[in-house]
């Protein structure tokens, strides 16, 4: 069987369907002539014309409108947006007009329309572009929520959508995994929506996770057996519906279950999988069910996150609270304080205050903070103390500027 990236297998589900189905179209920013921000419609513009494939303004909430009276109208568009955090502008659509028309209409208007894109963190983005929406959207009565982890069930998935399913399906994507590779068939095949996939059998307790999650999920699954350990690894790849029976039928033999995903922990995927089995399968628990979420705070970069947390725990939870330090160099800002011989202790929290103007530079002078966006402060280190009650002993005042 052929190996081929996660982009090449979502743009064969458009493009076969699109071949089938002269109803089906595609619309977003990019996707034409530039090939798509992620390269996943490359080609696609040449085959199937600017009718069908359409270069919208950066007007989510417009584009978005476009397309949901489109499928009301009988076309099944695909609508692709460049990261699901874009598509936070279009949620007046998505909640009060696509998912609600068939209820408000007696039966008689239905949205069959695929939105699609990234979700979720990755490499080097801000706390704006690092938000997972599997639960937001998985609150909406009325759509279908799909969140695939590689290449052949989004396929499979995919074409399962924009052939067969009546209702809106937001399908979320990853833009790390778009290079992975897996075996897809070349023949064709649709996989049902609702339907969870063991993905790896065991025996002492199940893992389940979903999108690039999965990735932790069977990581830790191979590190377990290295000590003896079964895990049973469970993708949910549809969040909803969501098959928890899949997940029941695990526990009932490994009695222990572990949910691992990308989201924050309130109100989250985890929360809703988590009641469903304690309600129906207490009597199979031998321990409490276990969560492995994004901290309860706007995500930062990676990178950054484990470094501040390794150099300055104090000062990484007011970080972690206020959404400041979305840049590396603030790394190299911290261990420069280091080498003033100011010591971060993990034991107590470490505030770093000082004035509002850019205090960190570049080696050119540069800054790289603007106005109240800072984190290793200037002289004023009273003003902590005076103005926002931070108790003096827990100052540290780094003088007027650190050059890097």
């Amino acid at each position: 069987m052929r190996s081929i990236a996660l982009r090449e297998a979502i743009r064969e589900a458009m493009s076969e369907e699109m071949r089938r189905d002269e109803r089906i179209l595609l619309m977003g920013e990019e996707v034409a002539e530039y090939n798509g921000a992620y390269k996943v419609s490359q080609g696609m513009l040449a085959e199937f014309g600017p009718k069908r494939v359409i270069d919208t303004p950066i007007s989510e909430l417009g584009f978005t409108a476009v397309a949901v009276g489109a499928a009301q109208n009988g076309l099944r568009p695909i609508v692709e947006f460049m990261t699901w955090n874009f598509a936070v502008l279009s949620l007046d659509q998505i909640l009060n007009t696509a998912s609600k028309m068939l209820a408000m209409s007696g039966g008689q208007i239905g949205c069959p329309i695929v939105m699609r894109g990234p979700n979720g963190s990755a490499g080097q983005l801000g706390a704006q572009h690092s938000t997972a929406f599997e639960s937001f959207l998985a609150n909406i009565p009325g759509i279908k929520v799909v969140s695939i982890s590689n290449g052949y069930d989004a396929k499979g998935l995919l074409k399962q959508a924009l052939r067969y399913e009546e209702d809106p399906v937001m399908f979320l994507e990853s833009e790390v995994m778009y290079g992975d590779k897996c075996e897809v068939p070349e023949e064709e095949y649709y996989i049902p929506l609702g339907l969870a996939d063991v993905k790896k059998p065991g025996t002492d307790i199940t893992i389940v996770s979903f999108n690039k999650m999965m990735k932790v999920a069977l990581a830790a699954a191979a590190e377990l057996e290295k000590e003896g350990i079964s895990a049973e690894v469970i993708d949910l790849r549809t969040i909803r519906p969501l098959d928890w029976m899949t997940v029941l039928e695990s526990v009932k033999k490994t009695n222990r279950l572990a949910i691992v995903e990308e989201q924050w922990p309130f109100a989250s995927v985890s929360s809703e999988l988590s009641y469903r089995i304690q309600k129906e399968g207490f009597d199979y628990l031998d321990a409490p069910i276990r969560r492995i979420t994004s901290a309860d705070a706007p995500k930062i970069a990676h990178e950054d996150r484990i470094t501040i947390q390794n150099i300055a725990p104090g000062l990484y939870r007011i970080i972690a609270r206020y959404g400041f330090m979305e840049s590396p160099n603030i790394i190299n800002a911290l261990r420069a304080a280091e080498d003033k011989g100011l010591e971060f202790k993990p034991d107590e929290t470490t505030y770093v205050v000082g004035r509002e103007n850019p205090v960190i530079t570049t080696s050119s002078g540069m800054p790289i903070w603007r106005k109240r966006l800072f984190a290793v402060m200037g002289r004023n280190a009273q003003l902590a103390t005076t103005h926002y009650g931070v108790p003096a002993h827990r100052v540290i005042e780094i003088g007027s500027q650190v050059r890097l």
